[in-house]
């Protein structure tokens, strides 16, 4: 692979965000540029996409992670117009409604799952191929705190729960010819959707701040700064891993029976 020139972990080398229009895609992408990436943002929200690239000096395109031809053709275009990709970040999803699984339409099972588990394969194909030709590159594949402990949203749970092994198995793909592949699996990440429900009160019967060893959400751009650390060059022998960054949720699930975390200590 050519040096590249640029600063930063990413040395002005072409990173692409798929579903980095909005939430932690688009705090991504941002954390990228500011870290000397190239940045390309692809969505299905194609006008957002170009507002997200405009922020951090990248480019737009337009992809249905659902359609295998959209991702091959934007892989195409992303190419065609910036150059080769060195970095993959695969982020697009969709929530899953709250409802037990015999009300839960198949349509809306089919649909959540072909987004977040097949799209990131389709993703995660195109892309790798291509990095492993120019013997080079790096994944990382968002998750979540629920693809290892299930609630009520049968369909994202699996998806993601997949998309847990699916990274491990594409780094055992893709290791020797230079690819590595990895998952973040955020936790209650302070984005507006989530911002939204919790004000509503109707999705959540406790507090998801209170839940947490930390005792509050992450912030979009804690989940964004791990990805950077995952595909730069510090983190060059991580490969097949899956990192929570969850506030400590997964890790106070023990607690809930004895009344919850210990509050914090006299300062």
């Amino acid at each position: 692979m050519q040096e590249q020139t640029g600063s930063g972990d990413g040395r002005g080398r072409l990173a692409v965000i798929i579903g980095g229009a909005n939430g932690i895609g688009a705090a991504t992408a941002r954390c990228l540029a500011g870290h000397g990436w190239q940045v390309a943002v692809a969505d299905l929200d194609e006008a957002a996409a170009h507002e997200t690239a405009r922020h951090c000096g990248g480019q737009a395109y337009a992809v249905d992670v659902r359609d295998a031809e959209s991702i091959e053709h934007t892989a195409q275009a992303i190419e065609a117009r910036q150059g080769p990709v060195f970095a993959l970040v695969s982020a697009a999803a969709i929530f899953a409604p709250r409802m037990a699984p015999e009300k839960l339409p198949v349509a809306d099972w089919d649909r959540i799952v072909s987004i977040g588990y097949r799209g990131t394969y389709l993703c995660n194909v195109a892309f790798a191929q291509r990095m492993a030709r120019q013997g080079a590159g790096a994944i990382v594949n968002i998750s979540s705190m629920v693809g290892q402990r299930p609630n009520h949203g049968h369909a994202y749970y699996s998806a993601k729960a997949a998309v847990n092994m699916l990274t491990e198995g594409m780094a055992g793909e893709w290791g020797r010819s230079g690819v590595r592949v990895n998952a973040v699996s955020p936790g209650f990440v302070a984005v507006p959707r989530m911002l939204d429900n919790i004000r509503d009160g109707q999705r959540y019967a406790v507090s998801p701040a209170e839940v947490s060893a930390l005792g509050r959400l992450v912030e979009p751009a804690e989940v964004a700064e791990t990805i950077a650390f995952l595909l730069s060059d510090r983190a060059s022998a991580i490969t097949g891993a899956n990192l929570a960054v969850d506030a400590g949720v997964l890790a106070s699930n023990g607690w809930a029976v004895h009344g919850g975390v210990p509050p914090a200590r006299p300062r």
